[in-house]
């Protein structure tokens, strides 16, 4: 059994530089770490990957090719991954026998809660090839700074989690850089906890953009509160105490505790990691 997590999130959600960050991360924790890149359009990675789809498929290609704008190629770009699922089957499975794996995904979202390719592809993978994988859904923590787009990252949230059907976590990621966006109306438990909307209602009436609209809005904020799935936890990529309360939720999801396996997320605290080993983990930065 394979475990791994599917990293997803809007475009400047931080994924790539979230992928470089854990792996580095898992590997000073004694994980053989493989990152697989499915993203056509990321022809600049700051980490080394085992699988790049740009071998398969390329998004510039396709929209020359096919005269298709950036969101139509994506959508494309999936199809084709999807038609041709065993040629990305033989590339991951040398890495089968012991290695952890960490998917980039593309940021437009609508794969993942109105396509059903990208969810098509996860799924293929975990049955043929038996993997046990965590959603890792990122959102930049900047949106909790304006109600309005704080709850259209809730509702993002939730619609990807109904779709993929994935043991799943969603973080807001740079947390470290927040307070750089304004003071938040409530305590910060409030917006990772997602417990009660409507004491957003308030602010959002204050927005003349949000008022006009305050009946939807409140509709929304009814149908998250009444699904009761979605909560956040937080997430600093350059800090190890952050990165590592992570893992060790990613790891009670996925199973990979109860595996048996050599230096579980259970047992990473018992793991030296000294100053100059720490130095090595650079984390990337967000920007």
């Amino acid at each position: 059994m394979v475990f791994g997590q599917v990293v997803v999130g809007p475009p400047g959600s931080g994924k790539t530089t979230y992928c470089n960050g854990m792996s580095q991360f898992l590997n000073l924790i004694g994980r053989k770490v493989a990152i697989v890149n499915l993203d056509p359009a990321n022809d600049s990675l700051p980490y080394e990957c085992a699988v790049n789809i740009e071998e398969l498929v390329k998004l510039s290609d396709v929209m020359v090719e096919h005269s298709l704008g950036p969101n139509g190629g994506l959508v494309y770009c999936m199809d084709y991954i999807e038609k041709n699922i065993d040629w990305l089957e033989a590339k991951l499975e040398p890495l089968l026998k012991d290695h952890y794996l960490l998917f980039d995904f593309p940021g437009q979202v609508e794969l993942f809660f109105l396509h059903s390719n990208a969810k098509s592809v996860i799924m293929k993978l975990i049955k043929k090839l038996n993997l046990r994988l965590t959603a890792v859904h990122l959102v930049d923590a900047h949106l909790c700074s304006d109600p309005g787009k704080y709850v259209s990252a809730l509702l993002l949230s939730l619609s990807t989690m109904l779709h993929l059907e994935l043991p799943h976590i969603n973080v807001l990621s740079k947390i470290d850089l927040i307070e750089s966006y304004g003071r938040l109306a409530f305590n910060l438990d409030f917006y990772t906890d997602v417990e009660d909307l409507s004491y957003l209602q308030h602010h959002l009436d204050q927005d003349p953009r949000s008022a006009k609209y305050r009946k939807l809005t409140k509709e929304l904020c009814e149908v998250i509160d009444n699904f009761g799935l979605v909560s956040f936890t937080t997430l600093d990529i350059q800090d190890k105490e952050s990165v590592g309360n992570l893992v060790k939720l990613i790891d009670k999801s996925n199973g990979y505790i109860f595996a048996g396996i050599e230096a579980s997320a259970v047992e990473f605290s018992k793991i030296a990691i000294g100053p100059n080993d720490w130095d090595y983990y650079s984390g990337g930065s967000f920007t």
